[in-house]
């Protein structure tokens, strides 16, 4: 295997250079206010037993939306079984003014795990939803629809539990929902459609990074803009958002109650290689290290990001498939393990997660690959406990368990199956 400090990206050595220690150092200095607990919070389940809510498409059985909307699982911490309990929250038809609840693929807690969030992908436009968590049964109670101008992809939460981002990948917006002292969402106060959304001379472009054989392109289901996720970094003071068809990531200021809360970055965006399309990425425990996960060329690129500007620099990129895989694969999910010793990638036609060590420099290196033994993995996470990875197969209908060895980071398949239908958000209640 190559090693990573010959990796190349653009052309150049991604090796740090000694201005970039250097500015990794102050970074991380300025990092220091980052909470010693950002990462996975213990959970208050039993010591056995983790709950984790699953999203999923529905409304189309038989063509990719086999869910019914999110249901409530239970992981055995001993075994990795993982057992469907319950569905807590059907989807709804719309209801004069309020828009349905159907395909809540995107599902996340606010800060006190009180509150569930769900971003319902259909039309464009799609919509947005609230619910109440009963922490004792784990069940939901609906609050609040609110209507999205583009399909939700992904939401996630502020740390302070203020904002809902809502990343629309029909449709090309970034959006911000304020949530309300109850727990409600308001109307969006931020909407940014992707910069030079317009591109009457659009042409596709082949990944740059795509493994051999590969026909991936950029924004291969269509021209212009695809927000993938929208989230802040640990320290609360930036939004990061990915564009997989522009092969860019965008960089907002956050301000608490600020009108917009949102304002561009002295560097708005940063570029991927042409046509790779950048779609998740993770911070590191650190919040200096990110890792986004490109969709077309099937890549992992660290980058060093700096808390006191939002600005993102590029250090390393490495294939996410399996070494010696050819041909075309589209990547999912990307996570950081609490520890923050591994990377874990997941490539939907591979059906693998690729399992990655992180240097002292913050360099990747590929450790093993395990198959989802499913089709089309397009979501997976870590328990709070960090022994046991859930991957959502989403056209097999199913969920498969893994064990984490804590030294390697490989995975071990438990034996366990689990049908749900269409998989595609995960949350564990923390």
């Amino acid at each position: 295997m190559e090693s990573t400090k010959d990796t190349k990206l653009g052309g150049l050595k991604s090796k740090l250079s000694r201005r970039a220690l250097l500015k990794g150092a102050t970074a991380l200095a300025v990092a220091a206010s980052v909470p010693d607990a950002f990462g996975q919070p213990p959970t208050d389940t039993p010591s056995r037993t983790a709950r984790l809510y699953i999203g999923t498409y529905t409304g189309a059985p038989g063509s990719g939306g086999n869910g019914q909307g999110i249901y409530l699982c239970a992981l055995n911490l001993s075994t990795g079984e993982l057992t469907v309990v319950r569905l807590v929250a059907p989807a709804l038809p719309a209801m004069g003014t309020t828009p349905s609840t159907a395909s809540p693929s995107t599902i996340v807690l606010d800060p006190t795990g009180t509150h569930l969030y769900a971003g319902n992908e259909y039309g464009p436009p799609g919509a947005v939803s609230a619910y109440l968590i009963n922490r004792l049964t784990g069940d939901l109670t609906l609050l609040n629809v609110q209507p999205a101008v583009g399909a939700p992809a992904h939401v996630s939460v502020d740390h302070h539990g203020k904002y809902l981002f809502s990343a629309e990948y029909s449709g090309s917006y970034f959006e911000v929902f304020p949530i309300l002292a109850n727990g409600s969402l308001g109307p969006a106060v931020f909407q940014q459609q992707d910069l030079d959304h317009v591109d009457t001379s659009f042409t596709h472009k082949p990944a740059t990074n795509a493994p051999a054989g590969s026909f991936a392109f950029s924004a291969h289901e269509g021209p212009n803009g695809h927000p993938h996720q929208m989230e802040a970094d640990p320290s609360n003071q930036w939004v990061l958002g990915t564009d997989a068809g522009q092969d860019r990531i965008y960089v907002w200021k956050l301000t608490q109650g600020g009108t917009p809360p949102l304002t561009p970055a002295a560097t708005p965006f940063v570029n991927t290689p042409p046509g790779d399309g950048p779609r998740h990425f993770a911070f590191h425990p650190n919040g200096i290290w990110v890792y986004s996960i490109q969709e077309e060329a099937s890549t992992i690129m660290f980058w060093q990001f700096d808390p006191a500007t939002g600005a993102l620099s590029a250090q390393q990129i490495i294939p996410s498939v399996p070494p010696g895989f050819t041909g075309t694969d589209f990547t999912s999910e990307i996570r950081v393990s609490a520890d923050g010793d591994f990377v874990y990638g997941a490539n939907r036609l591979s059906d693998t997660i690729g399992v990655f060590k992180i240097g002292r420099d913050g360099m990747l290196t590929q450790e093993s690959a395990a198959s989802t033994l499913g089709d089309y993995p397009r979501i997976f996470t870590i328990d709070p406990s960090g022994r046991f990875i859930a991957v959502g197969n989403q056209r097999a209908d199913n969920v498969t368990t893994f064990s984490v060895n804590p030294g390697t980071g490989s995975l071990q398949f438990t034996g366990n199956y689990t049908p749900v239908g269409s998989p595609s958000g995960m949350v564990f209640l923390i």
